[in-house]
């Protein structure tokens, strides 16, 4: 609520800023899908708050989420109006990497002393970072974002060309470039990368990974004007920060919840199964924003280990509460914002876009992978760390060149 309440004076110092400036009260059309998406959500929401037969079964839980979509709208429409440049492109990237360095360090200063307790919930010590979050894969949801976007600032630093296609000289540059002003930004990003790890997150780790493999391949064959050191920067994540770093910081551990992991010791599936009918039975508009934990009882066959106040699984939890129009409606968004990001990649000629569109490309599978086995979505910080991700890679896409630039 606190959140909100900055955002809300935010926007209204915006429209106070509008009223003696020639400021844009909202962002121009390009940017209308995700925010016709967000309205389409508040609507939805809206409706299941009237006494009506698409009346939420929970409406304390669907006003909250109804206020936290505001929000998100909200800070979105701020973040397009006034992240319109470069430089301002590149500062909200670095307090984005900032913050999630922040949470890093926390995380691992709490793992790595087991007689510690958190600073604000007193939590007590797990195997398992969490730094700041309520639950681990949370952590590891948000570093995973944080990660993508630092990635991609780090790749639109390199060189376009190098001055020697001699492999030398192609490895004399990238040493230079991480050894430079950049080595700060490549010491956050592996300071990330042990955080991430320490949450020994199954999905987390894995959807990252393979997201960061995917986007890359393609960047490989298609990347506008690739720097010549994208392909040796792209193998050290996973020689130096994967296998060395992660070796010095329990990767195994991953590995053993991977290998042990089964169908038979798992009941997310189980939940994904049992929450079929609950969507077919209101499939249109769903039994409420937010109202999982308290519909999902009276679907529930059996008791399951642990209680499961989410589905873990976002798709399974968005189509329950929001009904399958919008469920379907968010999806087609992540599928086109994936679309302009692959867009920016190969036709935009400004190294900045093209490395945001590289980072929200990873942050967008990241989260598609992820949202199969988890509700990190439901997280605040996740979701609107991920929307601000999806509105910068719609700036990046529409954002006029500069022609005093050498490349644009």
């Amino acid at each position: 609520m606190f959140f909100g309440f900055m955002i809300a004076v935010t926007f209204f110092l915006h429209l106070v800023n509008c009223a003696y400036s020639k400021q844009a009260i909202i962002p121009d059309k390009s940017s209308w899908p995700l925010l016709g998406t967000l309205l389409s959500v508040i609507f939805v929401l809206a409706i299941q708050l009237l006494p009506t037969s698409f009346q939420s079964i929970d409406p304390n839980q669907t006003s909250i989420m109804l206020l936290k979509t505001i929000t998100m709208l909200l800070l979105v429409c701020l973040v397009l109006l006034y992240v319109n440049s470069k430089d301002r492109i590149k500062t909200f990237l670095y307090w984005l990497i900032a913050a999630g360095v922040f949470q890093a360090l926390y995380a691992t200063f709490l793992n790595l002393t087991p007689e510690s307790t958190s600073l604000i919930f007193d939590y007590k010590y797990t195997q398992r970072a969490r730094g700041s979050f309520t639950y681990q894969n949370f952590l590891a949801n948000y570093l995973a974002l944080c990660l993508a976007m630092g990635i991609g600032l780090l790749i639109s630093e390199l060189k376009i060309k190098n001055s020697s296609s001699n492999w030398r000289a192609i490895i004399r540059d990238l040493a230079s470039t991480l050894l430079s002003s950049k080595m700060f930004l490549r010491l956050s990003l592996i300071i990330m990368i042990i955080g991430l790890i320490l949450t020994r997150s199954r999905m987390g780790n894995s959807a990252f990974f393979i997201a960061l493999a995917a986007v890359s391949l393609f960047a490989f064959f298609f990347y506008y004007r690739r720097p010549q050191n994208l392909r040796l920067l792209i193998i050290s994540f996973f020689i130096v920060d994967l296998i060395i770093v992660g070796a010095m910081f329990g990767v195994e551990k991953v590995k053993e919840r991977l290998v042990e992991t089964s169908l038979q010791s798992e009941t997310r599936d189980e939940v994904v199964r049992d929450s079929i009918p609950l969507i077919l039975d209101k499939p249109l508009l769903g039994s409420g924003g937010g109202s999982f934990y308290t519909a999902f009882p009276a679907y529930q066959p059996e008791i399951y280990s642990g209680y499961y106040d989410n589905a873990h699984n976002d798709y399974i939890q968005f189509a329950v509460e929001l009904g399958i129009p919008a469920t379907i409606m968010l999806g087609g968004l992540l599928l086109y914002v994936l679309w302009l990001a692959v867009r920016t990649m190969m036709r935009r000629k400004t190294p900045l876009y093209q490395g945001v569109a590289f980072g929200g490309a990873i942050a967008i599978v990241h989260m598609l992978l992820h949202s199969t086995v988890d509700y990190s979505l439901q997280a605040g910080a996740n979701s609107m760390t991920f929307a601000v991700i999806l509105a910068l890679v719609f700036q990046v896409n529409s954002l006029k060149h500069v022609k005093k630039k050498r490349y644009d």
